[in-house]
């Protein structure tokens, strides 16, 4: 009952209900471990006494919590003043006659000071919040206060889901780049009617460790913070221009390996390699950097150094300590695991010129993205790029060592056990500590979001339902054995809405899977567009019967697929089944298999040919795939997706989960129905893309 009691008062879970059948109880040994990484023993009966008395007494004797969330609701109309607001819930239970002061963000002294500070005229921000009782006693309290909603989509649209790396123009160096992403931006828009183009995350990798391969999944970023310069277009570095001499030659030598780099790909069946593109693109670096930046580019430099401050500088001074000790801080000496001991300043100091390095990598990668985001804008995307948010960061990696602090010690995110896999997942990631989150006014969340959002039209939250809660592991343990910690979502979700808000953003969340009851709910009110995939979109209460169109829900990106799943032409095909068979990876007969999928697509089928969308006949493959797209127009949805690699019949997976070595995952190049690789060129031209892209003419809503 006490290790119960002290779960709850720390928002761990002690019992999980899994999709069928009654709760589950969490193995005590988690529970304990689960609390060791929140700063609280539990490790035997004493300690837990002593733990819940100095809980309990804390929670008594707390006038206000970390972070208090204030929303501001607009008037009827929502361009006048906002309407009063009452006050902050979390202040209900303070003595009567409390003292309450107000020190607005970037302000010095207190703006608002009084028994009950003018709510409604405080601006949105992360201020801070004083109290002092009649009694004598004070507490201080983060106060964010943030709009009742994230920005809407300012039309109906519909745009494209891309893979960048996947996709390969006859310029890029071995992946696609942000050139490349740039060109799609114009094309999408001009030539396609696209309203948005949402990417992989294209945070910072983790380099490879010597003699072996780094990981290529862009959902196990090095850093959130900061992007990754493998995605450079380098000949659009205006330095690139002036470099001369021997440089000039090693540029010219390294521009043809990388054109090889690209012929492999796509002419010679070769898999996208990261690491030799980073190789090449890492020493074009090292010429393009000698030449001598103009003032302008100069003071550009300086003011981004400025503004990207601490975190910048741990994350140049990481990447230039993993190239001498290896990628993973926990294995380097002992001194350089702390991001401020002597050691790492000395450290700092003699690799300064590594440092600079990587701080202009991130200076000019930034400078491409925002170029990116323009070349949206200037098409008239109502959107633009939408990024992705990896739900976490590699445990060897530069925001684990810089903000150690912030992540719970010898803990990895995952999911437990459900209807579609019955051991769970570990990710592998830290998760953040809820307690160190508040204290801080959740600065780390908000940091991240502000360096994501500098480029983006819109921001998609992966695993959304983390803001919620998490599924914790023990490191050494099955996922299985793992628990939920509970977040404080008010703050995390205001957080999000108040950083969108200020940079204009859209917000979509990656909501599949297990969804805990009312999260939905709470999002929607909040602005947040949720993610509908065609074939799990049923009536689960009711049997699970299809959805007819009208019944999705209008907030959400409805899609027919995403980056962990099969491609609609391989699921119209039953060429998934046939790929999870050869790869060892059914858990029922093969036969079986394939008779269930073929139903479930002749369900499909039947459906689409019923409400007349599907005017070429259930045998034309291509029919197919455009019925699919009908189907998501006739649905109120407000954007509506479209797989890229789904415009030209492309049958593999850019990510087969459950496999590693088996599969090439986050590898592969958008490829035709026969699996030959096509460039953005190609892609431009085909006549396939543009039959499918016939189905969205005229269908932009304003």
């Amino acid at each position: 009952m006490g290790l119960a009691r002290l779960a709850a008062l720390h928002g761990v879970a002690t019992t999980h209900s899994p999709g069928s059948g009654g709760p589950v109880p969490v193995p005590e040994s988690t529970i304990v471990a689960v609390l060791a990484a929140l700063g609280v023993d539990a490790s035997d009966r004493a300690a837990i006494h002593r733990a819940l008395d100095r809980a309990e007494s804390t929670a008594a004797d707390r006038l206000l919590p970390p972070t208090v969330v204030l929303w501001r609701a607009a008037a009827d109309g929502g361009e006048t003043a906002p309407i009063a607001i009452e006050p902050p819930p979390a202040l209900a239970q303070l003595p009567q006659g409390t003292s309450l002061w107000v020190t607005a963000e970037g302000e010095a002294s207190p703006t608002s000071r009084g028994p009950a500070p003018e709510w409604s005229a405080l601006p949105c921000g992360v201020h801070r919040l004083g109290a002092r009782t009649p009694d004598g006693r004070s507490a201080h309290a983060w106060l964010i206060v943030a709009p009742s909603r994230a920005p809407a989509v300012p039309r109906r649209s519909h745009g494209f889901l891309v893979q960048l790396y996947s996709l390969l123009s006859e310029r890029s160096w071995g992946m696609g780049d942000l050139g490349d992403l740039a060109e799609l931006a114009s094309l999408s828009a001009h030539s396609l009617g696209a309203d948005f183009l949402q990417v992989n995350p294209l945070h910072s990798g983790v380099p490879a460790e010597p003699g072996a391969a780094a990981d290529p999944s862009p959902y196990r970023p090095s850093s959130r913070l900061f992007p990754d310069p493998v995605h450079l277009r380098i000949e659009d570095i205006p330095e690139y221009a002036y470099v001369v001499g021997a440089d000039r030659a090693r540029l010219d030598l390294l521009g043809d390996k990388a054109a090889r780099l690209r012929e492999a790909v796509l002419d010679k069946g070769a898999l996208i390699d990261r690491d030799a593109v980073w190789a090449l693109k890492r020493s074009a670096l090292e010429s393009v950097f000698r030449v001598p930046l103009g003032p302008g580019r100069h003071a550009d430099y300086c003011a981004f150094l400025a503004e990207r401050g601490q975190a910048l500088d741990d994350h140049a001074t990481w990447c230039a300590l993993a190239e001498v000790h290896g990628p993973d801080w926990r294995s380097w000496p002992e001194g350089l695991r702390d991001p401020r001991s002597p050691a790492t300043g000395r450290a700092r100091h003699e690799l300064r010129d590594r440092a600079e390095f990587h701080s202009r990598a991130a200076w000019v990668t930034d400078r491409q993205l925002i170029a990116t985001a323009r070349a949206a804008r200037e098409a008239d995307m109502a959107v633009g790029v939408i990024h992705d948010l990896a739900v976490g960061v590699h445990p060897c990696g530069a925001d684990a060592w810089a903000q150690s602090e912030v992540f719970a010690a010898g803990m990895s995110v995952g999911a437990p056990p459900d209807a579609f896999n019955a051991r769970g997942q570990g990710w592998g990631l830290p998760p953040w500590r809820p307690d160190a989150l508040a204290a801080s006014g959740y600065a780390p969340f908000r940091e991240l979001l502000r360096g994501l959002l500098r480029y983006a039209g819109g921001v998609r939250i992966d695993h959304v339902m983390g803001l919620f809660r998490l599924w914790w592991i023990p490191d050494g343990s099955p996922p299985t054995d793992g628990t939920y910690v509970r977040y404080d979502a008010e703050a995390m979700l205001a957080v999000l809405v108040l950083e969108a808000d200020r940079a204009g953003a859209v917000v979509l969340g990656e909501d599949l899977g297990t969804v805990e009851q009312g999260v939905r709910d709470a999002l929607e009110r909040r602005g947040v567009l949720g993610t509908s995939v065609l074939w799990f979109e049923r009536d689960w209460e009711a049997g699970g019967h299809r959805l007819p169109p009208q019944e999705w829900r209008e907030g959400c990106l409805a899609t027919a697929t995403t980056h962990d799943l099969p491609s609609t032409a391989a699921r119209l095909t039953g060429s998934q089944v046939d790929l999870r068979d050869r790869l060892g990876l059914l858990t029922e007969p093969v036969e079986r298999e394939r008779s269930r999928e073929r139903a479930d697509v002749h369900g499909w089928l039947r459906l689409f040919q019923g409400l007349g969308l599907l005017p070429e006949g259930a045998r034309d493959e291509e029919g197919q795939i455009r019925a699919v797209h009908r189907f998501l127009l006739r649905t109120p949805a407000r954007l509506v997706g479209i797989w890229l690699p789904d415009t030209v019949g492309d049958r593999r997976p850019q990510n087969l989960p459950g496999t590693c070595e088996e599969y090439p995952n986050w590898r592969l190049p958008v490829a035709d129905a026969e699996g030959r690789p096509i460039t953005l060129e190609a892609l431009a031209t085909s006549p396939r893309m543009h039959a499918l892209m016939e189905v969205f003419s005229d269908r932009r809503t304003r």
